[in-house]
């Protein structure tokens, strides 16, 4: 039935990368949900007041937060498909980020409300008012609210929305909060001294006010600049050393501006001895490759490396062990030699962790520039901190890749 709602109100519907048709999905999803959601609330808080429970009318203000949800998935599915312009150069996909966090924000605000509610009915309980029609239509919302979980999912995971694979993580919290609260009236209808309506309330406002939270916590993430993931990390790195000129990368940057708007920056490590124009022409060729196939405008920094000169390498590879030394998770990049026979001078950037002190730096550095002369007289070290950005799961693919 999902696909076949897709298929009649959606206009080519395959075509997912497209930002109209992610426009589409989100405000055909968003109205869908918001009348279903409506529907519910309604429903519920008739059958709320009528069988006098906190527990279900709890539920149905839920319900009507997931209708202002659907709302600001639809303002958020406009806003964020807007043309970049002269004060937002990279468009406005972030838009949709931030209809997720005021989802979430709505999400928490009922969770409180029925928390405090729910505990005014366990300290003065009240007497149920079974009805077994309502209890039937209550079990036929949740039946609504279980397709609705799998639409949201489907169609979430087709466009990746963050805002509707959060709205599929709500629904599936309303089918066991809902499936919950009827099992607490029947229960209620049969035990009277104990009050399990407001206990159950309170449990449910619990499960909504804990989903409300992740949600907020996974947005909220996204604006700060989160690290992207290893899986698109294996992608990029994958991509470009399939390029004879390019032996390494490190400083891998990415920033997420929404769906479809991401930009990354890279140092790539190009034998010294290449031809610049053939390099050039490989590069521009790979930044258009991951801009076709993973959807991720590239910009690649070209960093000459010594791949002949043994001497080089082999010091290379004695600072190298001696940064292991400090930590098995510090690396080093960009690593040259200025040979004068009587004075050597090695030069490369340091990558640290994040959680390393200023002082530990400085101790560290002494440390290395000491045992590289400890190794030999001659040699000097000019070390320059480098931010460790996504440096181990580039360390990790490495070591993956050298395994297989």
């Amino acid at each position: 039935m999902i696909k076949l709602l897709i298929r009649k109100f959606i206009k080519d519907y395959e075509n997912v990368s497209d930002k109209k048709v992610r426009e589409s999905y989100t405000v055909f999803s968003g109205l869908l949900g918001l009348f279903c959601n409506f529907f519910l609330f309604l429903m519920k808080l008739f059958i709320g007041i009528a069988m006098n429970s906190i527990a279900v009318t709890g539920d149905a203000f839920n319900n009507l937060s997931d209708t202002c949800s659907g709302f600001v998935a639809i303002i958020g599915a406009k806003l964020s498909n807007k043309k970049p312009d002269a004060e937002h150069p990279f468009g406005h996909g972030r838009v949709e980020y931030i209809s997720s966090l005021i989802i979430s924000f709505l999400i928490l605000l009922v969770g409180l409300k029925l928390f405090n509610s729910s505990i005014g009915k366990i300290k003065n309980p009240e007497l149920i008012h079974f009805n077994l029609i309502l209890v039937i239509i209550l079990l036929i919302s949740v039946i609504i609210k279980l397709w609705l979980f799998y639409y949201y999912k489907y169609i979430g995971n087709q466009i990746n929305s963050g805002v509707l694979i959060a709205n599929s993580k709500d629904s599936l919290n309303d089918v066991f909060s809902t499936s919950a609260v009827i099992i607490a009236t029947v229960i209620g209808a049969l035990i009277t001294k104990v009050p399990v309506d407001g206990i159950m309330g309170l449990l449910v406002s619990i499960i909504i006010i804990y989903n409300g939270f992740v949600i907020a916590k996974e947005t909220v993430g996204i604006l700060l600049g989160s690290a992207p993931d290893k899986q698109t990390i294996r992608n990029i790195y994958n991509v470009l050393t399939d390029s004879k000129y390019i032996v390494g990368i490190h400083d891998l940057i990415v920033h997420d501006y929404g769906p479809g708007r991401v930009f990354a920056s890279v140092h790539a490590e190009i034998p010294d001895n290449s031809d610049i124009l053939k390099v050039h022409e490989t590069i521009d060729s790979l930044e258009k490759r991951v801009k076709s196939e993973l959807g991720i405008n590239l910009v690649i920094h070209m960093d000459p490396v010594s791949v002949n000169n043994e001497k080089a390498i082999q010091l290379k590879e004695i600072v190298n062990s001696i940064v292991k030394e400090e930590s098995s998770s510090f690396s080093i990049h960009d690593f040259r030699m200025i040979d004068d026979n009587d004075n050597i001078k090695v030069m490369f950037d340091l990558v640290v962790d994040t959680e390393t002190s200023p002082e530990q730096e400085k101790e560290i550095i002494c440390n290395i520039q000491s045992k590289i002369k400890e190794y030999d007289s001659r040699c000097s070290a000019e070390i320059n901190l480098d931010n460790s950005y996504v440096e181990q799961q580039i360390s990790s693919i490495i070591e993956e890749t050298e395994d297989n």
